[in-house]
């Protein structure tokens, strides 16, 4: 054990290898290759095995992280997948696209001098080994329980949480308004940050486990639609998994310009036969990107592979205070993408397409509860060229009430559905909500996090009713 905790002293911190920025500006290819058996025993040994694992008390899933890396190192990768995937559902999409430096790595007691231990990195390792050897295999029911759930959304919270369900017996019933499940893993988040063949893999072992997906389904009102009333009839419960998907807009004149576009149709045309159109394509023209999340990242980094002819972000903080995860605004800049900071839209320039955006410089006020500092408008303007503006400032949540004619359907100050004491269930009885719908935009991790744990209180919720001759009001669906 001496010798084990000594590694990190024995072995600098390595990541994967990353293909050259020349090389992955061509394509949409993933840009970091896995791990190797050496280089990921190597790093799994860094792990000091401390006691108190910060890295799992800042994982939002609870991974067991230390134990699953210990058995990493010893070689024993088929107990590491076990014990990997008993906390969470998709690992090896965690390992590819969690801002591990914000939470896991960024906490890991050996950092000061030492740097983090790579666990993202072996984490992806331990997964890929495991579909490679044949070790993840779908988890059919022992047994049927003979009760339905219906799922709106089959983004990670929808997919952990039917995952989670049928593997306990119950039928499960996906309904999706896309063509192919996954959500923001599938038309979100570009192929060089996660390869949707990892997607579509998922997706294929969630079926062969049982699971029925309902595509191109929409729910609400409308041709072809299905009401939530509906399915509130044709299942023992349901859970609304939809995230959100309507951009924060920009009020500023000159919006309506043509090539001023919000982040997702940008970044959902680029998967498709849709980036050959001119409207939707980077190609040859000065980009714009406004925002400083990792949604802005995406859409630098999509617009360089498009062959933009020069692409810049224009952000209103600084680089200490901006959202986006560190190494991918490394990522952008190595790649080309240029940051402006301190600059917030005014208004858009042009005769009819966009040509410039004139942005108020700005300076940082005091800082928030948090530490993060507000900003203050100064009277100093700047105008960047553009043929092209992609507005990613965040998304909010659609107005389900109102589109699917549920005004019993209680919504937050933010618009997002509002969960009561008894966990995730919304104001409808045996209607359960969690995800990026209930929390706002979140991260892909907490999405998880909140399907695994409303698949719980739905068995809890149904489990009640069963052995309950006369449930009070509001106890079943």
């Amino acid at each position: 054990m001496a010798e084990q905790m000594l590694q990190f002293v024995k072995w600098s911190q390595k990541r994967p290898t990353k293909r050259s920025a020349a090389e992955r500006r061509r394509d949409f290819r993933e840009i970091y290759e896995g791990f190797r058996s050496d280089a990921a025993r190597e790093q799994a040994s860094r792990c000091s095995q401390c006691g108190i694992p910060y890295c799992t008390v800042h994982c939002p899933l609870g991974n067991i992280i230390p134990e699953w890396l210990r058995l990493a190192t010893e070689g024993r990768l088929q107990e590491a997948y076990a014990l990997s995937s008993q906390t969470n559902s998709f690992p090896e999409i965690c390992g590819r696209i969690c801002p591990q430096d914000r939470l896991c790595e960024g906490n890991c007691v050996i950092q000061p001098g030492f740097k983090s231990v790579t666990i993202g990195a072996v984490e992806r390792y331990i997964t890929e080994t495991a579909f490679e050897e044949g070790w993840v295999q779908p988890r059919t029911p022992r047994h049927e329980i003979g009760q339905s759930i219906g799922i709106v959304g089959s983004g990670p919270a929808g997919l952990a949480c039917a995952e989670r369900l049928r593997a306990a017996g119950y039928e499960v019933h996906v309904y999706e308004r896309q063509e192919k499940p996954g959500g923001l893993l599938m038309y979100g988040i570009p192929g060089f940050k996660l390869d949707k063949r990892v997607v579509e893999r998922r997706w294929k072992l969630l079926e062969a486990q049982g699971i029925i997906f309902h595509l191109g389904q929409a729910i609400g009102h409308g041709e072809g639609a299905i009401a939530l009333e509906t399915l509130r009839q044709q299942h023992d419960a349901v859970f609304l998994a939809t995230g959100v998907y309507r951009a924060r807009q920009v009020k500023a004149p000159g919006v309506g310009l043509a090539n001023v576009m919000e982040a997702l149709p940008y970044l959902k045309a680029s998967q498709s036969d849709e980036a050959t159109t001119e409207s939707l394509t980077a190609r040859g023209k000065r980009v714009v990107v406004l925002g400083g999340g990792d949604t802005a990242m995406d859409c630098m980094r999509t617009a360089i592979r498009q062959g933009a002819a020069d692409v810049v972000c224009a952000y209103r903080r600084d680089r200490d205070n901006m959202p986006g995860s560190r190494q991918e605004v490394l990522n952008a800049e190595e790649e080309g993408a240029r940051f402006e900071w301190m600059l917030t839209p005014e208004a858009f320039l042009g005769d009819g397409h966009v040509e410039a955006v004139r942005l108020r410089e700005m300076r940082l006020g005091a800082a928030d509860e948090t530490g993060r500092r507000a900003v203050e408008p100064t009277e100093q303007v700047r105008d960047l060229k553009a043929d092209m503006v992609i507005c990613a400032l965040g998304f909010e949540a659609e107005p389900l009430p109102t589109l699917w004619a549920e005004p019993d359907l209680a919504v937050t100050s933010w618009g997002t559905l509002a969960v009561g004491e008894r966990g995730y269930e919304t104001s409808l009885p045996g209607v359960f909500a969690g995800g990026d719908i209930v929390r706002g935009a979140s991260l892909v991790v907490w999405a998880i996090r909140d399907g695994r744990g409303a698949a719980d209180a739905i068995m809890k919720h149904l489990s009640a009713c069963s052995v309950s001759e006369e449930p009070s009001v509001g106890e079943c669906a």
